[in-house]
């Protein structure tokens, strides 16, 4: 049965992984681009108003504090680089909220200050999502010289009617139009996000969707199943009864059929929820699901990384404050605004770097084990488990020379899969083990 495998790629920033030792401290071996290497995340929360599907951290803007916010973006960047002490920056990802919102000469300070602080190469990638309305569409020229180089467009659906239902404010003509003029800049690097679930939707009329959209689409698309969150106004209306959506079985279909139907179209599958031709994979959430270092700046912003310039020698979950103008005081009184960090531990890592590697087609390299867990490879955590073996056996995990990864199958089955796993790693290491020397059950100090 699938489940909500294919859910956690929309926002897998909000995760990544979290250190890589055999205890979570930097070894004197570890590969450079540990701690010297990392992607951006810059999160813009305001929305001209709320999807009903939606409970991500959005605002409404109350007035117009554009410039505060980019004072503030660019002050708490410059801030969590020099905390991380990273010599570059790999990737950077404008997200949201609705960011292309923000005016281009916001992102262009960012990346600005970006450059002044690490290097940050004219070939990185720097992504911005777009919400394909008219304004949205009117500035994407204005982006591309502000340094945006990738466009992923919010279409969801070409659906009129669906688009009411989710509360978008966009309508499918706007939808394509924003589709074609982002290819005319950036042939090549547009992503297109597509909903499947959604209510009154069926096997069949998803099928004709996904086709009128890839005959408009580039060499990327991103499948999302809905997902119905307590608190937002579409959950509402499906437990009052007033709007139903597809059956499980049927949204399995769904996301089968759409497999299939992008494979045909020469979009191949790298990972869970992400298509591309071309070799048009998004590098930023790569470096997610590889375990690479992350810094997220702005408000609810995630980040995974060693606060290098405080000494620290484990990588830190760190949130930044949720709610804008809060944030935004604290970042002026004392340059960012980070609200919890969390030094991890060895379970913790190896926990999301088996979850997260398992979404990639290509899965968990022993050599990329081996940066997590030098002292135990994939055979020895894995190989002796009866539950694993009949994983194994009956084709929908696969573990050979090259790693341990999904099989055609086995990807959509993913979250069915992963408990076994995971309570066959929790056997195999040792409970939550301290992160660095002397710091057991000691968190630092709220900076």
């Amino acid at each position: 049965m699938i489940r909500r495998t294919f859910l956690t790629g929309r926002r897998v920033f909000f995760l990544g992984l979290r250190c890589f030792s055999s205890g979570g401290e930097i070894t004197a071996d570890a590969p450079a681009d540990l701690t010297q290497q990392a992607s951006l995340y810059v999160h813009w929360p305001y929305c001209l108003r709320r999807c009903s599907y939606c409970n991500f951290n959005k605002y409404i803007p109350r007035g117009d504090n554009a410039h505060v916010m980019t004072e503030c973006l660019q002050r708490e960047t410059e801030a969590l680089l020099q905390l991380s002490q990273v010599s570059s920056i790999t990737s950077v990802f404008f997200g949201g909220g609705t960011p292309s919102l923000a005016q281009p000469s916001t992102i262009a300070v960012i990346l600005e200050t970006v450059s002044r602080r690490v290097n940050l190469s004219d070939e990185a990638e720097v992504t911005l999502e777009v919400n394909p309305t008219p304004v949205g569409m009117a500035k994407l020229e204005d982006y591309c010289r502000a340094g945006v180089n990738r466009f992923s467009i919010g279409v969801q659906t070409l659906q009129d009617d669906g688009l009411s239902l989710l509360g978008r404010d966009h309508n499918s003509h706007q939808a394509l139009r924003t589709i074609e003029e982002a290819r005319r800049l950036r042939p090549g690097r547009v992503s297109v996000d597509v909903m499947f679930g959604r209510p009154h939707q069926t096997v069949g009329s998803w099928e004709r969707e996904l086709s009128e959209l890839l005959r408009a689409c580039d060499d990327h698309v991103s499948l999302y199943q809905l997902t119905l969150e307590r608190g937002t106004r579409l959950f509402q209306q499906v437990h009052q009864g007033a709007v139903a959506v597809p059956a499980e079985d049927e949204t399995a279909d769904m996301y089968q059929c759409a497999r299939t139907t992008l494979q045909q179209h020469g979009l191949v599958q790298y990972e869970v929820s992400n298509f591309a031709r071309h070799n048009a994979v998004s590098h930023h959430n790569l470096s997610y699901w590889k375990g690479r270092q992350y810094i997220g700046v702005g408000p609810g912003a995630h980040g995974r990384f060693v606060p290098l310039a405080e000494g620290g020698g484990v990588r830190e979950a760190r949130t930044q404050t949720l709610e804008p103008d809060v944030w935004i005081r604290e970042v002026r009184r004392r340059g960012h605004g980070t609200r919890r960090r969390i030094p991890l531990h060895r379970l913790e890592l190896l926990e999301e770097a088996l979850a997260m590697g398992l979404r990639m087609t290509e899965g968990i390299t022993h050599k990329h084990w081996g940066m997590f867990s030098p002292q135990l490879g994939l055979r020895e955590v894995f190989g002796s488990s009866a539950d694993v073996q009949e994983l194994l056996h009956s084709g929908h995990l696969i573990l050979d020379d090259r790693g341990l990864r999904c099989s055609w199958a086995g990807l959509a089955l993913l979250d069915s899969m992963l408990p076994a796993l995971l309570v066959e790693l929790e056997t195999q290491i040792p409970q939550r083990s301290p992160v660095e020397h002397g710091a057991e059950g000691r968190r630092p100090p709220p900076s």
